[in-house]
């Protein structure tokens, strides 16, 4: 992995967020959406090599909190392209989530990371949503 500064301006570094808090967060969380009744089949059955997954997961949340652009892929098509996706798999991720970043980080970088997390949900519902033609 090359270095990627965090950009001055960066919401996470207001909030202590570090690169060594963003992998550990990721790494905790999807050990726990694997041990996940109701998660872990849908990563699964798709994550070939973990390994690599963490690490986009590490750079996607990097550039989200620390601005730094190491994530360079698109979000909205794998989403879509999983059929069996509901509210209640987006609900239980956020729960997750929330709950594990409270954990991993102090309030404030927690309450940075889950905010953002509902935010992309929510981007994300709206796009599946919108892909299925059940919104315009």
């Amino acid at each position: 992995m090359s270095y990627h500064p965090p950009h001055p301006k960066a919401p996470g570094l207001a909030a202590g967020v570090e690169e060594t808090m963003v992998a550990e967060l990721v790494d905790r969380f999807y050990a726990k959406v694997r041990q996940d009744e109701l998660l872990g089949p849908i990563f699964n059955t798709r994550i070939e090599d973990w390994d690599e997954h963490l690490a986009k997961l590490s750079a996607f949340w990097s550039s989200v909190v620390l601005m730094t652009g190491r994530y360079k892929g698109q979000p909205m098509p794998a989403h879509i392209a999983i059929s069996e996706i509901t509210d209640e798999h987006f609900e239980r991720w956020l729960a997750l989530f929330a709950e594990t970043a409270k954990v991993v980080c102090p309030p404030e970088a927690a309450a940075l990371f889950v905010d953002r997390s509902r935010r992309i949900a929510e981007s994300l519902r709206l796009g599946i949503a919108a892909s299925k033609g059940v919104i315009a």
